[in-house]
């Protein structure tokens, strides 16, 4: 887990947001939806903790796809120097029995802090059950150490996210085939008794 010391704030700025991208989704039980984590407006980010929480009789996690390294993934956040420097990861864990994923990592030195916006990772659900929820987010992101010295938290405002059932729309069309039949069948009665009523009439009538 990061390390961070939680007197100072590095670089704060209120512009920096971490949230769950789209906002809100919104899909039938059977179907699946995807979920980015992102941060936005960063200065002088060097690791990164998030952990999403969920209601698991609801969804269920079926891919993950981290974003963490820019040099391999130009949508991501922080700096990796492949083969010499690479992300460094103290987290990457599903806990579908709980209902939430945890992320913890870290650019290692010599690796250049991270600027600007970015995603963290990028999260498939499956639908499993009717209801909706919220999607929590808990997270901390931290500066690159100074010398001698550890990270510090890097202040910033998070925006959780929140999935919901699809309005299911009455099948209206299915009573089409029932009311045709029974249509079919009173002009048919109709015609019968009419042509019954004609004939008996005849059958009345003096010779």
């Amino acid at each position: 887990m990061l390390v961070v010391t939680p007197t100072i704030s590095a670089n704060a700025s209120p512009a920096t947001v971490v949230k769950v991208e789209p906002h809100s989704s919104v899909v039938s039980v059977g179907e699946s939806f995807t979920i980015n984590i992102t941060v936005t407006d960063v200065q002088n980010l060097f690791g990164v903790q998030v952990t999403l929480y969920w209601d698991p009789s609801i969804l269920q996690v079926s891919k993950v796809n981290v974003r963490l390294g820019v040099e391999s993934h130009p949508d991501g956040i922080l700096h990796e120097i492949p083969q010499t420097a690479p992300i460094y990861f103290y987290k990457n864990e599903i806990a579908q029995v709980e209902g939430n994923y945890t992320l913890a990592a870290s650019s290692t030195a010599p690796a250049s802090s991270f600027n600007g916006s970015g995603n963290i990772v990028r999260i498939t659900f499956n639908v499993i059950n009717v209801g909706s929820c919220s999607l929590n987010l808990e997270t901390k992101l931290a500066s690159k150490p100074r010398p001698g010295e550890g990270s510090l938290p890097i202040e910033h405002s998070k925006i959780d996210g929140f999935f919901g059932q699809e309005a299911q729309q009455p099948t209206t069309w299915s009573y089409t085939p029932i009311i045709i039949a029974v249509i079919i069948v009173a002009v048919a009665t109709t015609i019968v008794v009419f042509f019954q009523k004609r004939k008996k009439w005849k059958n009345s009538r003096p010779k």
